[in-house]
């Protein structure tokens, strides 16, 4: 279905702020988004012009959603995997579809499947309701300490992940009484992160842009660096291949982000997100073609566009909420500091350590190219203060 000057209309389950960033790639290309924001108050729908409030989780809002849309995507992972399969059976296509979806839905299902394709991942096992505790023990027993618990569905930033030095039975216990399924993994001593984003069309085309090294501070990412410095070439192709292997192998189509793990033996799979990601947000002004724009042109089956870098170094920080919500005098001082750092706010509340924006710096050396994303989100974050608070 088009709009009235026959261009698509893309539906975006989800008001967050990457379905913001993604009307600014829509309105560049052309097209029409459609954002299904749970309160006018989200973050997109305060800029999308048709937000449709509803709850994505219901499968009558969705399928109300859905009606007219060229597609469905999403710009986060949870929406029922049956919902988007009756989309689907209803004639409008989702991508990405249900099946490819559920792997990032489900850390568990990821992680067997990666496991059969033989992708690279840490040592893993389900932990059942019935008996946790002791497959916990058996897991210890072949692997060691540290152990790291996951919740199998669900969490983010930190969220959801919990790394046992010892036996915590009462941990386990009371988020098996909150119906929480668990999984452990063996701690992985990585010497940094890194990120791969790739981008697939339905027709199969794909695309790679560079790696980037994500760096995380209480299990939030606070800075992604690009390209992940000191990283050999071939240790970047590895990465990249072994992405779009998965977008492959999985059936994705549209952004595939995969996190991964850098360590003495070679790379390891962390994480996998099917929608724009915080590592990709450094490729707004770092790259040719935007993330936001990418996912558009992979869902829609354009051609993908030139992930070629624009600078030699792009470094993004997240700007987190202070004590202060009074941003915009804060703001002023950073653009009067650095004209040509981009500032990006995502329409949220402020709260303390809440990611609210990021900005971006780009440059020929590294070191001066951090330091200008690292003051710019300091700033915002803290003001004059911000050397006491780093």
């Amino acid at each position: 279905m088009t709009d009235a000057a026959q261009m698509p209309v893309v539906g975006m389950a989800g008001g967050g702020q990457l379905a913001r960033m993604t009307q600014q790639a829509a309105i560049a290309l052309g097209v029409s988004l459609r954002v299904l924001a749970k309160d006018p108050a989200d973050s997109a729908a305060r800029v999308v012009a048709d937000a449709r409030i509803g709850d994505d989780a219901a499968l009558a809002d969705l399928m109300d959603f859905a009606k007219g849309c060229a597609v469905v995507t999403f710009d986060h992972e949870h929406v029922p995997g049956a919902h988007i399969q009756a989309v689907v059976d209803s004639g409008v296509p989702c991508r990405p579809g249900p099946e490819a979806l559920r792997h990032a839905q489900d850390k568990l299902v990821m992680r067997e499947k990666l496991a059969a394709l033989g992708a690279p991942c840490p040592a893993f096992a389900h932990l059942p309701a019935e008996n946790a505790a002791a497959a916990l023990e058996a897991f210890v027993a072949e692997h060691g300490w540290p152990v790291v618990l996951k919740a199998t569905r669900g969490g983010y930033d930190g969220k959801g992940v919990w790394v046992l030095k010892a036996m915590d039975t009462a941990l386990v216990e009371r988020l098996l009484a909150e119906g929480v399924d668990l999984m452990a993994e063996a701690f992985v001593p990585f010497r940094r992160e890194l990120a791969a984003l790739v981008a697939r069309s339905p027709h199969g085309q794909g695309a790679a842009y560079p790696i980037v090294e994500t760096v995380q501070e209480d299990g939030i990412c606070v800075e992604t660096i690009t390209p992940a410095p000191g990283l050999s070439g071939d240790r970047a192709a590895e990465a990249q291949h072994l992405a779009l292997d998965i977008a492959d192998k999985l059936g994705v189509t549209g952004l595939l982000a995969v996190e991964l793990f850098e360590t003495d033996e070679g790379l390891l799979v962390n994480e996998l997100a099917m929608r724009p990601h915080n590592s990709g947000h450094w490729t707004i002004e770092g790259a040719r073609t935007s993330q936001f724009e990418q996912h558009l042109r992979a869902v829609l089956d354009l051609p993908l566009g030139s992930t070629e870098p624009t600078a030699p170094y792009t470094v993004m920080a997240n700007v987190l909420g202070g004590d202060d919500p009074a941003l915009y005098p804060r703001y002023l001082h950073v653009m009067a500091h650095d004209p040509a750092v981009k500032v990006h706010f995502y329409g949220k509340d402020v709260r303390p350590g809440r990611k609210i924006g990021h900005v971006t710096a780009l440059g020929d050396t590294l070191a001066e190219v951090r330091e200008r994303a690292r003051h710019a989100a300091d700033y915002l974050r803290w003001g004059p203060e911000m050397k006491d608070k780093r």
